[in-house]
């Protein structure tokens, strides 16, 4: 009888420690970071130039081993990923968006011409201030950003093994995009109205 309490507490353990599994999560902070690292690269470092840089937050205390279960089969913690940014893809895309940026999208934001999209584009926000003769290529310099923003969304996503965090990859950007902009562009509040900063 008593081999067989025995077997059956050994059974036990061993089917919950089968039954453990890690869960795939965004990784919202690990995006965060990256996303304002990546925008820092394109719109330069103006923040910290200005002294807006946020402090970083301090980290998480370390929780002690919680349960007498965590002894026998160990506690399964997925780490915070660090998603990379740094594919060959990603940097030709964030190299192309820093030359565009300093040769025409920093005036036209600054002149109120275009402004942040909530969902992390650009828009022309009006047209009629832009002369004429210049209004096809900042057309095209709109369209050519917000091509390269979508591709450097996706390829994050992909180069990270996963194309389904995409739009979520996308969400925080457009906040990262907003927050870092510069004091007097536009952007979109949540209901899609223009704002300056």
């Amino acid at each position: 009888m008593r081999k067989f309490a025995w077997f059956l507490a050994a059974l036990s353990l061993s089917l919950m420690s089968a039954c453990v599994t890690i869960n795939v999560y965004f990784p919202a902070a690990a995006a965060e970071k990256a996303a304002e690292q990546f925008i820092g690269k394109v719109i330069g470092d103006e923040a910290a130039k200005s002294g807006d840089v946020k402090p970083e937050p301090p980290a998480p205390p370390q929780r002690p081993q919680a349960s007498v279960l965590d002894f026998f089969i160990g506690a399964a913690h997925a780490a915070e990923p660090d998603l990379n940014i740094q594919t060959p893809a990603v940097r030709e895309i964030q190299a192309r968006m820093k030359q565009r940026f300093d040769a025409t999208l920093v005036r036209a934001f600054g002149a109120g011409t275009i402004g942040l999209t909530r969902d992390g584009l650009v828009a022309v926000r009006d047209a009629s201030a832009v002369p004429l003769a210049e209004r096809a290529g900042l057309n095209q310099a709109v369209a050519d950003e917000n091509r390269d923003r979508k591709a450097v969304y996706r390829e994050i996503a992909v180069g990270n093994g996963h194309p389904e965090w995409e739009g979520q990859i996308q969400g925080t950007f457009a906040k990262q995009w907003i927050e870092q902009a510069r004091a007097g562009w536009y952007h979109q509040d949540p209901s899609g109205a223009w704002k300056q900063k």
